[in-house]
């Protein structure tokens, strides 16, 4: 079953994610747009950690794009910079936390670290 990118959200726990850098801190606003509304949704990024609240508040990093690109983003079946480079995504402030979004949200499910590739293209 698909995962909705507020269901998402409200899972994320702000337990230690050793991916992103250590020395990362800063604070991310998605706004999800749905027809007339906007939700906010705000990420504060710190010790390799992420505590999620939900607030309008300014932030270092603001994204926008319409629901159903969050929902892609939370499945995994897009990744962000793919949708910004398909302008479904905007973005506003520090863009170094651009790159830690990636790391928060999932993958592709069939993605693989390119070592393994090329391990399997030289029949290792």
């Amino acid at each position: 079953m698909a995962t909705s990118g507020a269901e998402f959200l409200e899972r994320l726990s702000s337990r230690r994610r050793p991916h992103l850098p250590e020395t990362l801190s800063g604070t991310i606003r998605l706004d999800l747009h749905d027809g007339g509304r906007t939700e906010h949704w705000y990420l504060t990024v710190y010790d390799q950690g992420v505590d999620v609240t939900r607030s309008p508040d300014d932030a270092d990093l603001v994204v926008r794009a319409d629901r159903e690109v969050f929902d892609r983003l939370a499945d995994g079946r897009t990744e962000v910079v793919q949708s910004l480079m398909r302008n479904e995504v905007t973005v506003q402030g520090e863009m170094r936390l651009l790159l830690a979004l990636r790391r928060i949200f999932p993958g592709p499910a069939d993605a693989r670290h390119p070592r393994d590739v090329a391990r399997e293209s030289l029949g290792r």
